[in-house]
């Protein structure tokens, strides 16, 4: 007797644009270290860059296979406290509560989330192996009943409408349009809800979009969108801002360290420092109320 052989039918691609495909493909081949390598700490895998006073002395190490180890942790350390300082701002949440990581990437921001508050968190991510990775460590910490991670599109999430009393996105907006992006989160949020946005964004007042917003655009085959575009966006979908805060300067110590990587470095560390350091690109936090 002939056995039929097995097919693996292929995971369901959210409803998306083409370029939308173009981004998840790319992630998911992606395979970078300055993702893998810090997570593998603690796991905890953030896709962000992180804020606050670096301890430089990691670069004092004599021995190149240690001062690759305190670099790497020292990064993760800072990208930690950038995902701290964001779940700072979605409370007061209860354990009864539920809340939405847009754009999750490997999953770090929805764990840290639910290690502060106690509450139920739902990622999503474009792409298929992400939401894999991030099910299978939330599963090895035995959160995997209050921590899940879905193959969909952030713009359309197919998540129940007014279920969440908080949502965010931790660097992923330039990969979306924003009127619909933050339409979806005005549908999942419920009445006085909080959102937070952590982003990259260019200076409307320093004019057009500048040459390093450009290159960083394509490093990641993103589209930074300008700063007043999310104020816009956020008014004609019921967000109201009740804290904005400059990043900028907060942002450039890890900067400064992540070049000296070698074992870590993109080609893009250069790119980012010209462009904060000349005014036509910032880092931002921006929470809103939904009303």
């Amino acid at each position: 007797m002939t056995t039929a052989p097995h097919v693996t039918s292929a995971a369901p691609v959210p409803t998306q644009s083409t370029y939308q495909s173009r981004v998840a493909e790319y992630w998911n081949a992606e395979e970078n270290p300055v993702n893998l390598e810090l997570g593998k700490i603690d796991d905890l895998y953030h896709h962000h860059y992180g804020i606050g006073p670096a301890d430089n002395s990691v670069l004092d190490e004599p021995d190149p296979a240690r001062r690759n180890d305190r670099l790497t942790a020292e990064l993760h350390r800072l990208e930690h406290a950038q995902a701290n300082f964001l779940a700072d701002r979605l409370g007061p949440l209860a354990p009864t509560d539920r809340v939405f990581d847009a754009g999750c990437g490997r999953g770090g921001g929805s764990v840290v989330a639910h290690l502060r508050y106690g509450c139920q968190a739902d990622g999503v991510t474009i792409s298929a192996k992400q939401a894999d990775f991030a099910n299978a460590q939330a599963a090895e910490r035995g959160i995997d009943g209050q921590v899940r991670y879905h193959h969909r599109n952030m713009l359309d999430t197919g998540l129940p409408t007014g279920a969440f009393a908080a949502s965010w996105n931790n660097e992923s907006t330039m990969y979306v349009e924003l009127e619909l992006l933050l339409a979806e989160h005005t549908r999942l949020l419920r009445r006085g809800g909080r959102y937070v946005v952590i982003t990259g964004c260019y200076n409307d007042s320093y004019g057009q979009a500048s040459r390093e917003v450009s290159l960083i655009n394509a490093h990641y085959i993103c589209d930074i969108h300008p700063r007043s575009e999310y104020f816009r966006a956020m008014a004609r979908n019921r967000l109201v801002p009740v804290h904005v805060e400059d990043l900028t300067e907060a942002a450039l110590p890890y900067w400064e360290l992540r070049k000296q990587a070698d074992h870590l470095v993109t080609g893009i560390e250069d790119t980012f420092l010209t462009a904060y350091k000349n005014g036509s690109f910032q880092y931002r936090m921006i929470a809103a109320d939904r009303v």
